[in-house]
């Protein structure tokens, strides 16, 4: 029997809702950015997010069911991100997800916003247990295990700052616009990576930790160093910058992919999710090191990279499928590591 689940994402500045069936078909969805109302902020704003959430999350979830043709007694569960993520905007989705499964007598799903991103390959590509995991995104970095539904294993994160995070700041820095990412992307696409020899911070290091603050001081006094920048100027350090991070990045997943194939010999595939997956070179990069390695890299579609209401539905199915589902008194969490066992993350750009 054919499975139905309804998704909520709301842990950032992306209100989302989909519908998915258990055969990786997702029937519609609808993914509202707040990208504008951040913008003059440079930043996501936590009051101004859940303010947008409340707004439209209930259009949203309606226009979603409408096209998918599926009434809510169809459903089979209804899942929503219950963090970890900005605790105002969590708490929006979880409130809708709760009284609809009250009301439909439908059970409720508390799902992890991190194994949302962490199970969305095996939606897009079908992929089986275990796999090793790149979580890359503006508030996450981290290495990861993934062996199984609730399990995963943590092999390395950011000492410091998310990627996503440096890239905001250095967009900023440079004048390129909001949000970071696309922003150096595309100042990027006119510079010339080698202009400036920034570092790679950790590489060659024992480990799979990463970090960023290092690399955002660095290409901040580079800045200050050439004074007024002209374009070609800010074109040149943002290639320089994505060029060190995506190297930076690389090292640390080579160190990740060793650690991981002497626990899972026989595993063969590297997956990466989270926003900044999106950045083509960073794709580059991690290409070759799963052709170095013998791996083979899965990245899902840039749209299912970013936050969404389909990951968060299809880790709802995930976790019905094995009876995993959640009391209406589930409380929203901040902070909701995926590897309880491992040490707590403390840096600035934490959010996990």
């Amino acid at each position: 029997m054919i499975m139905l689940v309804l998704g909520i994402e709301t842990s950032c500045d992306e209100t989302a809702a989909a519908v998915v069936r258990d055969d990786r078909v997702i029937l519609a969805e609808r993914v509202l950015s707040q990208i504008d109302e951040h913008r003059p902020f440079g930043g996501v704003v936590p009051e101004v997010a859940a303010r947008a959430h409340l707004l439209h999350l209930d259009r949203l979830v309606g226009e979603a069911m409408a096209e998918s043709q599926v009434a809510f007694a169809e459903l089979d569960g209804i899942a929503a991100t219950a963090g970890p993520g900005l605790i105002g905007g969590v708490i929006v989705g979880v409130t809708l997800a709760k009284a609809l499964a009250l009301v439909a007598g439908k059970p409720f799903l508390a799902v992890n916003h991190l194994e949302g991103h962490a199970l969305s390959a095996r939606l897009t590509d079908g992929i089986d247990f275990p796999y090793l995991l790149l979580l890359v995104s503006g508030g996450h970095c981290q290495l990861l295990a993934v062996e199984g539904v609730g399990r995963h294993v943590r092999l390395g994160a950011t000492i410091d700052d998310a990627a996503g995070e440096a890239f905001d700041k250095i967009a900023k820095l440079l004048d390129l616009g909001y949000p970071g990412g696309p922003a150096i992307e595309r100042g990027a696409a006119a510079g010339d990576p080698a202009r400036f020899a920034l570092p790679r911070p950790m590489k060659g290091r024992p480990g799979c930790d990463f970090s960023f603050s290092g690399l955002k001081n660095a290409v901040r006094l580079q800045a200050a160093a050439l004074g007024e920048l002209a374009d070609q100027d800010r074109a040149d350090l943002a290639a320089s910058f994505q060029e060190a991070v995506a190297q930076s990045i690389g090292d640390r997943v080579l160190h990740g992919i060793g650690a991981f194939k002497r626990a899972h010999p026989a595993a063969t595939h590297l997956v990466a999710s989270g926003g900044v997956a999106a950045n083509r070179r960073l794709r580059q990069e991690l290409g070759r090191c799963a052709a170095e390695t013998g791996m083979s890299l899965v990245v899902p579609p840039p749209a299912l990279c970013t936050d969404n209401g389909a990951m968060i539905a299809w880790a709802g199915i995930e976790r019905l499928r094995l009876g995993l589902t959640d009391g209406l008194d589930f409380a929203p969490r901040p902070r909701w590591p995926l590897d309880p066992l491992a040490k707590p993350l403390r840096g600035a750009g934490v959010k996990a």
